[in-house]
């Protein structure tokens, strides 16, 4: 089995919003809270901007994700010096293959050739079961914000509380 982690590409698009449905109906079945949609110009600005990955497992697209190296509404002063990971899914046939942790892999990878000092990412602070699978994969967790602007975010983040996490690299 070979993994690899690339850039996608603008011909990939579809498929990225393919499997944010999969995403959104699977976040519906086992939790209470779930995405409401991304604009198909943020995801095409990622893609050009070399930001939107997928994981390739022979040949074939199994996880998608995104990251940024700035995020001052959820981070705050702790905005700097970071990659933040973003809007991970796996298809629905490939859970269980830790994705995760090649995503952490390839972070740290990426952190060492850029002189970045943090991995980062967040969800919803009372995603029990994600807060346990993240820290399992060797996040620390920082603590909780709650969010008092989210104008530039997507629309599930108005009004909510985040977990924070993080990995020095």
């Amino acid at each position: 089995m070979q993994i690899e982690v690339k850039n996608s590409q603008l011909l990939d698009i579809d498929a990225i919003f393919d499997f944010y449905d999969m995403a959104v109906a699977h976040q519906k079945k086992v939790f209470n809270k779930h995405w409401q949609g991304f604009s198909r110009e943020l995801v095409e600005t990622e893609i050009s901007d070399n930001r939107q990955y997928k994981i390739l497992v022979d040949g074939e697209v199994a996880c998608v994700f995104a990251v940024t190296f700035n995020d001052q509404l959820i981070w705050g002063d702790r905005d700097h010096d970071s990659i933040y990971i973003h809007r991970i899914v796996t298809h629905p046939a490939y859970r269980g293959y830790s994705f995760v942790k090649e995503i952490i892999k390839w972070a740290k990878d990426y952190a060492a050739k850029n002189d970045i000092k943090f991995i980062r990412m967040d969800t919803w602070a009372d995603n029990e079961k994600l807060l346990a699978y993240y820290t399992g994969c060797g996040f620390d967790y920082v603590g909780v914000v709650t969010l008092e602007k989210s104008e530039g975010l997507p629309k599930h983040y108005e009004g909510i509380s985040l977990s924070l996490f993080e990995i020095v690299v």
